[in-house]
């Protein structure tokens, strides 16, 4: 009588494998479609990454790494020999820059909507950091709504905090989301600390792209007055009836004028007569209404223990 054999069961796939197959198959799909898109942004001797944003050649980067330059050599991938691109515009207030890169047809990254993000997303670096072309690192995003000082003294809004590792030349480099799309321009890290990154957000990116693509620069009104978040504290809070403890500080600066600008004369047009006056008749109007005693009230009631704000941190750029 023949004795039939079977075959021993195969085991059930280990559900962390499929999970971690799953991960990294998505991964290299992003990889595999916005790496070709990731270029080499050199300046002399210091470099940065930057990433295509249109099929001619605009390429989006950081402000710091083309800083001074009306010319920067660009590496495109898979290429060996730089090629030379001109600096359309740069915008230091959001440290965003585009280059233009001389050629037609290339592979452009989509810049997704930053709204859609969440904390704890998985995101993907790409960049060149320290000459290493197209690295890859991946991470979550750590926090949303950040805010950074950048080189001029403006505040950069809605920055994006992530654990994905960068490093000197991932900046300019993208963020990737695991759909392909740019969440994030990688711009600073904190040098001391481990998996505390940053990136511009792709709704500030592609507002900045569109004005410095179509004028060269971003133009910002100047008033030389100020605000910063002060701490107010609960019993002057009670006090004064306010519903937070906390409020805005209005200073007002020695308003330096921008090289460009020149008072209006009336002669020059109608509306003369509404023109901006300098910021110490503002400031004199300011204290004659008395808006800036509750504003030493509450230096007074921060200094005998109300709350505290935070100290701005020491950022570190990754370019």
């Amino acid at each position: 009588m023949a004795t039939e054999v079977r075959e021993p069961a195969q085991a059930d796939a280990d559900p962390a494998s499929t999970l971690l197959d799953a991960y990294s198959q998505a991964v290299i799909r992003v990889v595999e479609r916005v790496a070709p898109s990731v270029v080499n942004v050199r300046r002399g001797r210091s470099g940065g990454s930057g990433v295509i944003v249109t099929p001619d050649g605009y390429a989006l980067t950081n402000a710091h790494v083309v800083e001074g330059a009306r010319e920067v050599s660009v590496t495109l991938t898979n290429e060996t020999e730089p090629v030379r691109a001109p600096v359309v515009g740069a915008d230091p207030a959001t440290d965003l820059a585009v280059v233009r890169i001389p050629r037609w047809g290339l592979p452009a990254a989509e810049l997704a909507e930053s709204d859609s993000l969440r904390v704890g997303q998985l995101v993907i670096a790409i960049g060149d950091p320290l000459g290493f072309h197209s690295s890859v690192t991946t991470g979550v995003v750590s926090a949303l709504g950040r805010s950074l000082t950048a080189a001029d003294g403006r505040v950069i809004d809605n920055v994006i905090q992530t654990d994905a590792a960068l490093n000197p030349g991932n900046s300019g480099g993208p963020l990737v989301d695991t759909h392909g799309k740019v969440v994030g321009v990688n711009t600073a890290i904190i040098p001391m600390a481990q998996g505390i990154c940053f990136a511009i957000p792709a709704a500030t990116a592609r507002l900045i792209a569109g004005v410095l693509i179509r004028d060269g620069r971003v133009r910002r009104a100047y008033l030389g007055i100020g605000g910063a978040a002060t701490p107010i504290g609960r019993l002057l809070a009670a006090e004064l009836r306010l519903g937070a403890p906390s409020g805005i500080d209005g200073r007002t600066s020695r308003a330096r004028r921008p090289p460009a600008w020149r008072p209006p004369r009336r002669t020059q047009r109608p509306d003369a007569r509404h023109a901006l006056r300098p910021a110490g008749r503002a400031r004199r109007r300011l204290d004659r209404q008395g808006c800036r005693a509750p504003l030493r009230a509450a230096r007074r009631a921060a200094s005998r223990g109300g709350d505290a704000g935070g100290s701005p941190l020491l950022l570190g750029r990754s370019g």
